[in-house]
């Protein structure tokens, strides 16, 4: 959820809150306010007539919000409010006229155009209220459909596993089997906890910094017994806090772009160096491999990678909006990638 939907929120729930006493403070304005007029002035305020006033204008204002609260039929509101303001206003002339016996018939006219003005007014109050809370209301029920379709996307990008990797990993451990190497048994706890984070704590909205790197450790474990003859992995971190939160599996695509294409180099022991470093809630991931001048665009747009580049960045937009800077460039045959995140 993004800083203005929070506030959209927050705002809303005060509305609620606050919603009680704004009726109060109205209708004691409405009540008032002929009093403040009447200051410095010759017309005489009467506090009977102004409560008989606030009466009759309460029922106009809270009838006129139910009716544009359930009916949907916009002549129809219009006929029927015009008929309420002309009922009202009787009642109200009558109640007037009892209180100062019947001085209020000479001037009939002039007290129902008032009348009707001063409830237009009120029930145009009423409107307005009316819309806000539908405004809002609305707001809240998109950003909560809107915030379901992000985590199901999401959900849905850090479900795509790569099978080549499962595959030639189990390939690697079945040779090592065959060997009777005693690292056997090693490999095939890493990558059980490999799939096991993938498929538990990788569905997770964050995790520890720590169980990040683990889950790396182990994943760059695995690819050095598979390509020890091809790859040099230099692997760094810098980290003053381990329990400091992150969402999962946010570099393995990276890393995994990285490994693919260094091993599909000619030649033995290329470098791929890797660095991690937390300062103050500052998070810097850089990704470093040699690479092929025809190889440069580095597979940005495959889905066989895993996660894939294209599902990452959209993930990041998603999870660090205006909080993360991600720069993918090639430079003398060498593919970089910087991560910053404000975590």
């Amino acid at each position: 959820m993004n800083h203005n939907q929070v506030k959209r929120k927050v705002l809303l729930k005060s509305l609620k809150r606050k919603e009680p006493f704004i009726h109060l403070l109205f209708w004691v304005s409405y009540v008032l306010f002929p009093y403040l007029k009447s200051i410095g002035r010759d017309t005489v305020y009467h506090f009977q007539s102004e409560l008989i006033d606030l009466l009759f204008g309460m029922i106009v204002f809270y009838i006129s919000y139910a009716v544009f609260l359930t009916s949907k039929n916009k002549f129809g509101k219009v006929v029927f409010l015009l008929l309420l303001f002309c009922v009202i206003g009787f009642f109200n002339l009558e109640m007037h006229n009892w209180l100062f016996r019947g001085t209020h018939t000479e001037a009939f006219w002039y007290y129902s155009i008032n009348y009707i003005s001063t409830y237009s007014i009120l029930s145009l109050f009423g409107y307005v209220l009316f819309l806000m809370k539908k405004g809002y209301k609305s707001q809240q029920l998109f950003d909560e459909m809107n915030a379901k379709k992000k985590e199901s996307e999401l959900a849905n990008l850090k479900s795509q596993i790569n099978p080549h990797f499962l595959f030639n990993t189990l390939n690697s451990i079945y040779l090592s089997a065959l060997k009777k190497e005693d690292n056997t048994a090693d490999l095939i706890l890493k990558l059980s906890n490999n799939f096991r984070y993938v498929l538990q704590d990788g569905q997770d909205k964050q995790v520890t910094i720590k169980k990040e790197i683990t889950h790396i450790r182990d994943y760059l474990s695995l690819q050095k017994e598979r390509l020890k003859e091809k790859v040099v992995i230099d692997f760094n971190i810098t980290v003053d806090n381990y329990e400091e939160v992150i969402s999962p599996l946010l570099l393995i695509s990276f890393i995994e772009n990285a490994i693919k294409y260094t091993s599909m180099l000619r030649g033995k022991k290329h470098h791929i160096k890797i660095d991690i470093q937390l300062e103050q809630k500052s998070f810097y991931f850089s990704c470093q491999n040699p690479c092929l001048e025809e190889n440069s665009h580095m597979d940005l747009d495959s889905k066989s990678n895993g996660i894939g580049i294209e599902n990452t960045t959209k993930r990041l937009e998603y999870l660090y909006p205006n909080k993360h800077s991600l720069r993918i460039h090639k430079k003398n045959n060498l593919f970089n990638v910087d991560l910053k995140i404000a975590l």
